[in-house]
Formats: structure tokens, C-alpha cells, sequence
């Protein structure tokens, strides 16, 4: 009776919950991947549906955000990290140097790999040098400071490419590397820390180092903040970092994977949480309003958790009661939200997939390296609408905003609609 209450809820949540008309954070208004276009065409190509496209000055995969029609993105130009805003209609309005930079610019590994956020007012950058900085919308530097000076210096293998996250007022940054485990909070209108809290964990050797962005989610009582990496997905809370639980077994001791270091991110949806674990491992579904301690298999919060099919890089999506896991390969692996029951497993496009998937109208999009774009139809069974093929790569995720795909490439930024 409490598993049907909850999918009948999750299914209230799912036709009521989307919000606004800008993409805030790179998973979306409510950090889960999910637009509320309407209209968005099943086809583009170079010459069909594309609305305009601007030319970019270097390679990157950050994902953009919009906010009031802007389009904002980082890249990695000239040894320094910018900040670019285009308006609607793709020209460039402005662009800003947020931090010198010795990195390559090489598309993936940038230091400006984290995406920009907003809370509509302004821009928040954080890059692999660790400089955070906020920007107005048009441009303005309000503050900044370096979070290797503040929390010490990162020690990861392949770099930062964490992006923080607003919610309800507030700024928070993940920190999980070999010199560091911490979530700080810190006010968005001034830069100032407003507490920080460490994140404890009994994992080793490379699971010390997480690539993996946090996420937050308010569904009806449960308010939360969730960190993913070594070893552990936690909730905290958001008033003061305390930790509300833990999702272990992730990386089981009796087969422990000493380089399992988390990238992809989880997702919450409708009070559903998925935490992904790495390297084709296990994920698990567990339900925020009973969650509480350590939660391991069989826990009462847990609605159903795998051995093995994670995504290794790209987040899960949740949409319309079934899971999308992008495997890097192109193969989706698709499970019921609520017992975890495998409905399909297919590889549609065999290729490279850094960029997330994302849903809208019915229809979930995803992103291959080579410039190829899946759109299947959202459901139980497997079924192709589309394939579409742009001359560029794409390791950034879709934006879905204003009845537009934003798809961000090495080349240039792409704005896809009905034409």
C-alpha cells in the first residue's frame, strides 16, 4: 500500500513540478534534467531546425545555463578562464575574465570544467583553479575568493570538475579530494562562508577523490543537500550541514575497488533518490521521506538497489516513473522507478557520451561525443524517434528552456527549435 501511495505521488509531482522559464543549473530548474518545452522538434541537422548557431573561441564542456533569455557558459581561451553571455538571438553580449589559467583547454579537462549557476540575480563560476566568482547579469564583478586558499588545495587526479549548487538562498560547494572532505556553505550575495562541516568516510587510495556535483531537493517535509563520492551518497542538512543519512555499499568491502572514484552525479525526483556508484558497479533507489542513518541493502528507505549497471560519468535521469542510465558506450539501461525492475537494456549509438541526458514532452535526449543526439521515445519499451547528427562534438549536457535545445559543442553553441 506505502509503495503504490508513493508512485501515485511521484506521479502528482511529475505533472505539476516543473518551474520557470530559465535553466539555472546545469541539471535543469529542479537539478533533474527535466524541461517543460512542448514544442521541441523530433529532427535537427546543420541545415534543419537550427535557429542560429555562434561560433566559440575554444573548445569546452560545461554545460550553459539561461537565465532571462541569456545564454551564460565557461570556457578555457588564451590561458584564462571566461565567462560568455549571448543573447537570444545568439550574438554575443558580453564576456568576462574569471581567473587566469594554466590548463589546456583541451574540451574535457579544462579549469573550466564546472558550470556556471544562478539564482537569477547572478552568475556564480567556480573553476579548477578553485577561483569562485559572482558576476551580474550584465557582467558586473561582485566577489570572489579562491577555494584552495580557504579550504585547502585540491589533490585530485584528473582535475576539479565539480559544479556548485543554489538552493533556497545559499551556495554550496562539494569538496571530496585526498586533502580535503567537506561541504561549505557560503552566502551567494557576498561570498562569505556561512558554515562548513566535514564529510567523513572510511574509503581509500583513488575513492578519496570524487568528480561527482552535489544536488538538493525539497519534497514536501524532506529538505536536503546531497554529496556523492568516496564511497558514500550523504544528505545533509541544508540549515547547517549536519548529516541526515547515508547511502553505503556502494563500493561493498568484501569486493573493494580501491580506484573507484565517483563522476556521475545522483538525481532526486518527487522525493526519489538515485544514487549511481562507478566503473559498472551498482546504483540504488531509495525513498527520501524514510531515509535516516546508514542505509544499506534491505534498509526500510531503500526501494531497490543493483550489483552492477551504473553509469560510470553521465548523471541518471528519472522521468515519468522509469530511470535512464547512459552507459559511455551509448548502450541505456532503463529500470522502474519505484522496484527497480529492469525494463530494457539497448545500444543505440555506439560512441563516447560525456553530456547527461535530459527529458521533455515525452521525449529523452541524448548526447554522444560525435555530434549525435538519440531521441527516444519516453516509456517502458524501447523505441527510436530520431537520430540527429551535428558537425562538431558535444561533451556539455542540453539545456531545454523557452521551447529551445541550447547544445553546446567544441565549435560553437547551438540553439535548436521548430522552424
Amino acid at each position: 500500500m506505502k509503495q503504490r501511495l508513493f508512485t501515485l505521488l511521484l506521479l502528482l509531482f511529475w505533472a505539476t513540478s516543473l518551474l520557470g522559464e530559465d535553466w539555472p543549473h546545469w541539471r535543469g530548474p529542479l537539478l533533474d534534467g527535466i524541461g517543460q518545452a512542448k514544442t521541441l522538434p523530433d529532427e535537427w541537422s546543420e541545415t534543419k531546425n537550427v535557429l542560429w548557431k555562434a561560433p566559440l573561441p575554444a573548445a569546452g564542456s560545461s554545460t550553459p545555463i539561461v537565465i532571462k533569455g541569456n545564454v551564460f557558459l565557461t570556457l578555457e581561451f588564451e590561458k584564462q578562464v571566461l565567462l560568455l553571455c549571448f543573447d537570444k538571438d545568439g550574438k554575443e553580449s558580453w564576456r568576462r575574465k574569471v581567473c587566469e589559467s594554466n590548463g589546456k583547454g583541451n574540451g574535457e579537462r579544462t579549469n573550466a570544467s564546472p558550470s556556471p549557476v544562478s539564482d537569477g540575480q547572478r552568475v556564480i563560476v567556480m573553476t579548477g583553479t578553485g577561483e569562485v566568482v559572482a558576476f551580474s547579469l550584465d557582467g558586473k564583478e561582485a566577489w570572489r575568493f579562491n577555494a584552495q586558499e580557504r579550504y585547502g588545495k585540491f589533490r585530485l587526479g584528473f582535475g576539479f570538475h565539480v559544479t556548485p549548487i543554489l538552493h533556497e538562498s545559499r551556495l554550496y560547494l562539494q569538496l571530496i579530494h585526498a586533502g580535503a572532505a567537506l561541504l561549505a556553505c557560503v552566502s551567494p550575495e557576498t561570498g562569505a562562508e556561512l558554515w562548513k562541516v566535514e564529510r567523513k568516510s572510511d574509503g581509500v587510495a583513488e575513492c578519496l577523490h570524487s568528480y561527482a556535483s552535489p544536488t538538493a531537493h525539497r519534497h514536501d517535509e524532506v529538505n536536503v543537500v546531497i554529496t556523492h563520492g568516496n564511497d558514500y551518497c550523504i544528505g545533509h542538512d541544508p540549515a547547517d550541514g549536519t548529516e541526515l543519512w547515508r547511502i553505503g555499499g556502494l563500493n561493498p568491502k568484501d569486493r573493494y575497488n580501491r580506484t573507484l572514484r565517483f563522476v556521475a552525479s545522483p538525481v532526486v525526483h518527487a522525493g526519489l533518490v538515485i544514487a549511481p556508484s562507478a566503473k559498472g558497479r551498482g546504483m540504488v533507489g531509495v525513498r527520501l521521506s524514510e531515509a535516516k542513518g546508514l542505509i544499506m541493502k534491505g534498509a526500510k528507505s531503500e526501494l531497490w538497489r543493483t550489483d552492477k549497471g551504473t553509469t560510470d560519468v553521465t548523471s541518471p535521469l528519472v522521468y515519468q516513473g522509469v530511470v535512464y542510465f547512459c552507459k559511455e558506450n551509448g548502450t541505456v539501461l532503463c529500470l522502474d522507478a519505484i522496484t527497480g525492475e529492469q525494463l530494457y537494456q539497448e545500444r543505440f549509438h555506439g560512441q563516447t557520451y560525456r553530456g547527461s541526458p535530459v527529458a521533455a514532452n515525452g521525449r529523452v535526449i541524448f548526447t554522444a561525443r560525435d555530434g549525435t543526439f538519440t531521441v527516444l521515445n519516453a516509456g517502458r519499451s524501447y523505441e527510436i524517434i530520431a537520430k540527429n547528427k551535428l558537425k562538431d562534438q558535444f561533451t556539455a549536457s542540453p539545456v531545454i528552456v523557452d521551447e529551445r535545445l541550447y547544445l553546446r559543442g567544441y565549435e560553437n553553441l547551438y540553439a535548436i527549435g521548430l522552424k
